[in-house]
């Protein structure tokens, strides 16, 4: 992978990321760092899943692999808040 390629799995991490903490109400209990990585991994198994679907490569912005990304990460980081709380 490429500098450039890490730089925009990073991009589109914190995006992602911030997309999926405000899908959640109320406040999360964990930091920018843990929602990057959420972000992160979010959109990675999001396009892949994307892919799986066939709905990666369509004309134009790509509604459903968004959406498909964003929930992950909802769910990502309400998983990570839930295991914060318990500490």
């Amino acid at each position: 992978m490429e500098i450039s390629g890490i730089i925009s799995a990073i991009v589109i991490g914190i995006v992602i990321g911030v997309l999926g903490r405000l899908v959640i109400p109320g406040r999360q209990r964990i930091g920018v760092l843990w929602t990057i990585a959420v972000g992160i991994v979010a959109a990675l198994i999001g396009s892949a899943l994307a892919a799986a679907f066939g709905v990666a490569d369509t004309d134009g912005v790509d509604w459903v692999e968004w959406l498909i990304q964003i929930a992950l990460a909802a769910l990502g980081v309400a998983a990570l808040d839930r295991a914060k709380a318990r500490r």
